[in-house]
C-alpha cells in the first residue's frame, strides 16, 4: 500500500486528488494539510511514502516544507513530489534543489499522475535528467564553488557518470558512452549520490552544477 500525504491550501484541489487516489486499491491517503508547516508535522506523524506538495502556499510554502522534510534523517523515506500550475519554472527548480524527487503539473492526465506517484513511491527517478538539466541551464547563471571535498571523494568513473547524467543521458546511454553495463552505470551513480549527499538523481544533477563539475549552457 502506497501511503500519501496531500499538502495544498485549496480544499477543492485536495478533494479532487483524494477522490482519484481513493479509487486505487494500492494507494491510501493518510492525511491532508493546508500549508507547509502542517504538512511537515503530518509527514513526521504519518511517515508517508509520498508527499504531494503544492509549491505556492501561504505561511510556509512548499519549497520550505520540502527543505525541512529533506533535512530530517527520520523522513528519508518520504518522497516529495511538488505540484505546480506552471510547469518548468524557477519555483520548480528551487523545489528540486530543496530535495523534491520531482514535480507534476496539476492538469496532468490521471493515468500519468498515478504512474508518477507509483514511480516516486518506489524511490525511482521521477524526472528525466534532461528535464533537470533544462531547469538548471535556465536558472543557474553562476553556480557556487564549494571546497571540493565531496567531489574529491568521487572516483574518476563516478565523476564521469555524474557528468554524463548532468548532461541529460539515461543510464543506458551512460553505459554505452563509458563502455560498461547499465547496472554498473547505476552503481556509479548510486555511490556518487551517497558521497554527494543527494537524495535522488535530480539532486545529483543539481549538485554537479552547483559544484562546478558541469557548467550551465549560456545559450539556453
Amino acid at each position: 500500500m502506497i501511503r500519501v500525504l496531500l499538502v495544498d491550501d485549496q480544499p477543492l484541489i485536495r478533494s479532487g486528488f483524494r477522490a482519484m487516489l481513493d479509487a486505487e486499491r494500492d494507494i491510501e491517503v493518510v492525511a491532508e494539510a493546508g500549508d507547509g508547516d502542517e504538512g511537515v508535522a503530518l509527514a513526521r506523524a504519518h511517515r508517508p511514502d509520498v508527499a504531494l506538495m503544492d509549491i505556492r502556499m501561504p505561511h510556509v510554502d512548499g519549497i520550505e516544507a520540502t527543505r525541512r522534510i529533506a533535512a530530517d534523517p527520520e523522513l528519508a523515506g518520504v518522497h516529495v513530489v511538488v505540484l505546480t500550475n506552471y510547469g518548468l519554472d524557477e519555483y520548480v527548480f528551487h523545489a528540486l534543489r530543496a530535495g523534491a524527487a520531482g514535480f507534476l503539473v496539476k492538469d496532468v492526465e490521471p493515468e500519468d499522475f498515478l504512474h508518477a506517484l507509483r514511480v516516486a513511491a518506489r524511490g525511482d527517478a521521477l524526472l528525466a535528467p534532461s528535464i533537470t538539466r533544462k531547469l538548471i541551464d535556465r536558472y543557474v547563471a553562476e553556480p557556487p564553488r564549494p571546497s571540493g571535498v565531496a567531489l574529491g571523494e568521487l572516483t574518476n568513473r563516478e565523476r564521469e557518470a555524474v557528468i554524463l547524467a548532468a548532461r541529460g543521458l539515461s543510464n543506458d546511454e551512460i553505459a554505452a558512452r563509458m563502455v560498461i553495463s547499465p547496472v554498473t552505470a547505476k552503481t556509479h551513480l548510486n555511490r556518487a549520490m551517497t558521497k554527494l549527499h543527494a537524495r535522488d538523481r535530480a539532486q545529483l544533477v543539481i549538485r554537479a552544477y552547483e559544484s562546478g563539475l558541469v557548467a550551465p549552457r549560456s545559450e539556453v
